[in-house]
């Protein structure tokens, strides 16, 4: 970084430490590891955030309590590993521009080596702690870790490499598998998979949202399948008489922090669904 450059990126850090969304999220101290992923999960959808004494301090943190030897787990232990905090913090790394960090690359390579895009597929994660939380890994795969799992598979490849031969393999299993579900809908019936899967959530927390599945359609450049008119259609039928769009859910807890009130249309929603879809 040259001079003019490094100037530039210092007056950039001003302007964002005087940004009222920025001075709330970074003024809760002392959080527990939850909290720390959802902080970070919020500071890695604004741009140059990485740049802040803050971020820098809490990715310190999240390497030394929350990375793992195979992952980002939870609590900090290995066995209590799930697939969609792993994903949803590689996805962060990403966006902070930490896609090639060893704490990003073991997030990667845990979704390469135990996360299954199919039903009855067989893992090789032998833990047990994830079985706490549901069928993650079981004979009917979460769908909530397939989802968040490819939206984190998309950023790497769109930000740190796209000539991954695995990732991109893994990339088109998981879509063929959410298309046949319409991106949101049970194969039995006609309803939708899991609670929140049809709400508008930002920033990112641990259901599967329609704002996931909105970057996933982005992403993976889906929106003229046929297998996603239905979402297209609920996305449309969930416009306000402004044109824009409300968040549905507000998520509580420690860390949690929502960017905009539910009162009136949301900036950043509005952003975010027309640049994916626009």
């Amino acid at each position: 970084m040259n001079h003019h450059q490094n100037i530039n990126c210092q007056t950039t850090v001003q302007m964002i430490e005087k940004s009222k969304i920025v001075k709330k999220i970074t003024s809760e101290t002392d959080l527990n590891t939850l909290g720390k992923i959802y902080k970070i999960l919020a500071l890695s959808e604004i741009p140059f955030a990485a740049e802040l004494a803050y971020t820098k301090k809490l990715i310190n943190e999240i390497n030394t309590e929350i990375s793992t030897v195979e992952g980002f787990s939870y609590t900090g232990k290995v066995e209590d590993i799930v697939p969609c905090y792993n994903a949803m913090l590689l996805g962060a790394y990403c966006r902070l521009g930490l896609g090639h960090t060893q704490e990003a690359q073991k997030a990667l390579n845990w979704i390469k080596k135990y996360q299954v895009f199919q039903r009855n597929q067989l893992t090789r994660w032998s833990h047990k702690g994830i079985c706490k939380h549901g069928g993650c890994l079981n004979a009917v795969t979460c769908y909530i870790g397939i989802g968040k799992s490819i939206k984190g598979l998309l950023i790497y490849r769109d930000l740190v490499s796209q000539n991954d031969c695995d990732v991109n393999q893994l990339i088109d299993q998981g879509i063929d598998y959410m298309l046949k579900h319409q991106m949101y809908l049970r194969l039995s019936e006609n309803v939708p998979i899991s609670p929140h899967i049809t709400d508008s959530i930002f920033p990112e927390t641990y259901p599967l949202s329609l704002t996931d599945l909105v970057e996933i359609v982005g992403r993976a450049q889906l929106k003229n399948r046929i297998e996603v008119q239905p979402l297209l259609n609920l996305i449309e039928s969930k416009k306000t008489v402004d044109g824009g769009w409300k968040v549905d859910y507000r998520y509580h807890y420690q860390g949690y922090m929502p960017f905009e009130t539910r009162r009136k249309d949301s900036e950043w929603l509005a952003y975010f669904y027309n640049n994916w879809l626009g």
